[in-house]
């Protein structure tokens, strides 16, 4: 895979993301459905915001390996989340940290909703290349 990210702004490099990510001579992709904090008999994690993108993040993770491909191959990263502003306030270094333990760049949109399943807070959902 070729990978190469574009991001002509300078306040790119603080958003934990870049503006577009283009890829050439690709092996696969993997489009996976949105993630959350669900338990492995499928019922909701009831916890704090961050405790949920923890665990939202495993599930993911789980996911990506178990399709045999890896989180450093993430090129398109959508956060919904109930609360923008919760995110940001509880979530950031939790989320700036897994980004930064696989090298990821990706393009990224995030979405405050009005609700989730099961009363969750966070969902996370990728392409993944490799």
């Amino acid at each position: 895979m070729e990978k190469k990210t574009t991001d002509p702004w300078q306040w790119g490099k603080y958003t934990s993301s870049v503006q577009a990510v283009e890829i050439k001579q690709a092996e696969g992709t993997l489009y996976c459905s949105g993630q959350v904090a669900i338990d492995a008999n499928g019922q909701p994690i009831s916890a704090d915001m961050n405790t949920q993108l923890v665990a939202t993040i495993q599930n993911l993770e789980q996911l990506i390996s178990e399709a045999g491909y890896e989180p450093g191959g993430i090129v398109r990263l959508n956060v919904y989340t109930t609360s923008t502003e919760e995110f940001f306030a509880s979530c950031l270094p939790t989320y700036q940290t897994w980004i930064a333990k696989y090298g990821i760049q990706q393009a990224t949109t995030m979405l405050e909703v009005k609700a989730l399943f099961g009363g969750l807070t966070i969902e996370l959902e990728v392409t993944v290349v490799k």
